[in-house]
């Protein structure tokens, strides 16, 4: 695992924790040799994951969308910076260049970019681990409504179980490396039916 790809928030949120939880991430993962990909702006929590990784010596690779770097929102300091022409195209390429993704504390377009980050691992599109730093509990009601999402039968145990979480990035990071994709294919063949 090379590249850990990093969804979080382009403000810092409402509590310090959100901050310490960016720059331990950008740190864990730059300290285990590892690559920081993430969205290339210099703002918010995004800018504080990037400049710890920075700060410990890893790359870093940004991916922006032109009109954000109209808006001049883009790190001049990263390692590489890939400026593409829809925030479509800066998914998908964060996706290629990542061996996992980790979703950090955010708005909508967090969790836009890790829920279909982990729909396309259902769907068998990549066989790469996935999960959410629960930086002080911020996740919690989310993963709740995940496990009823399970409960009720509308994802599958072991779809529900690809989704790891952890409070720690380098425990996030260690679950990663021990991560086995599950072998049950999400849809169900007409001929079992």
């Amino acid at each position: 695992m090379k590249s850990i790809c990093v969804f979080c928030g382009s403000s810092m949120g409402g509590r310090p924790d959100y901050r310490a939880a960016a720059e331990q991430a950008g740190q864990a993962i730059a300290r285990s040799g590892r690559r920081l990909v993430y969205g290339g702006a210099k703002v918010g929590l995004m800018g504080v994951v990037a400049d710890a990784a920075l700060a410990a010596g890893g790359e870093v690779v940004g991916v922006l969308p032109v009109s954000l770097q109209e808006k001049e929102l883009a790190h001049e300091g990263l390692t590489e910076l890939h400026v593409v022409s829809s925030m479509h195209e800066r998914k998908a390429m964060m996706a290629d260049l990542s061996d996992g993704f980790i979703a950090l504390p955010g708005g909508a377009g967090t969790l836009e970019e890790i829920f279909e980050i982990w729909t396309w691992g259902q769907l068998g599109y990549h066989r790469k681990p996935c999960g959410f730093l629960n930086a002080a509990g911020y996740y919690d009601g989310l993963l709740s409504f995940l496990d009823l999402q399970r409960d009720e039968e509308f994802v599958r145990p072991e779809m529900r179980a690809m989704v790891m979480v952890d409070t720690d990035a380098g425990g996030l990071l260690d679950a990663f490396a021990a991560y086995q994709p599950p072998s049950t294919p999400k849809w169900i063949e007409r001929s079992q039916t």
